[in-house]
């Protein structure tokens, strides 16, 4: 796993201390007032999991499962929600928890969709922001660290499945992702 990834962005020392601090900031915010976190699954399980032990507080958590497929990737630039919450977020105070963001496209769709069903506040917390995600206007709270653009991984993050479990924030290298190049042999003629 060592030799996939290309660079440390973020150690668990490092990310350890931003959720703290992200938290204090968070508790300050919401003096006096019960919290609702929304995870967003898979990749915030993690950040929101160790966010809501950092708070200071009573805090209840729900999970949105979402797919999207950005436009830039190759895909619509559409949002599937692929599981819902299990709470009523009318008149409470919430805040969304994803773990990146890339173009701001399932923050936006996250932020309306749950706007709608008439929370009292409802803010939005990214651990790790690339440079994209400004692409969409979506006022984003509470951010962890910038990271550049490029497949990042760990720290509840994935590619195709894995380096959830890497304890820090990694650029992974491109030989993962990127196919090999063909090779055409020369005909001997």
């Amino acid at each position: 796993m060592v030799d996939d990834v290309a660079e440390v962005l973020a150690t668990e020392d490092e990310i350890a201390a931003r959720v703290a601090a992200l938290a204090a900031e968070i508790e300050r915010d919401y003096a006096g007032r019960d919290l609702l976190l929304v995870g967003v699954l898979n990749g915030a399980a993690t950040v929101t999991v160790d966010l809501a032990r950092a708070l200071h507080r009573h805090v209840e958590i729900t999970w949105m499962g979402i797919t999207s497929y950005g436009a830039g990737q190759g895909g619509s630039g559409a949002v599937r929600l692929r599981k819902d919450i299990d709470v009523d977020v009318a008149g409470r105070d919430v805040l969304v928890v994803d773990g990146v963001i890339d173009t701001g496209l399932t923050a936006a769709w996250l932020m309306t969709n749950l706007r709608a069903r008439g929370p009292a506040s409802l803010e939005f917390c990214g651990l790790f922001r690339k440079p994209g995600a400004q692409a969409l206007p979506v006022p984003i709270r509470y951010v962890g660290f910038d990271v550049p653009a490029g497949v990042v991984v760990g720290y509840g993050l994935d590619y195709q499945g894995r380096y959830r479990n890497l304890r820090c924030c990694a650029r992974l290298a491109p030989h993962v992702y990127e196919p090999a190049p063909v090779r055409i042999a020369a005909s001997g003629g």
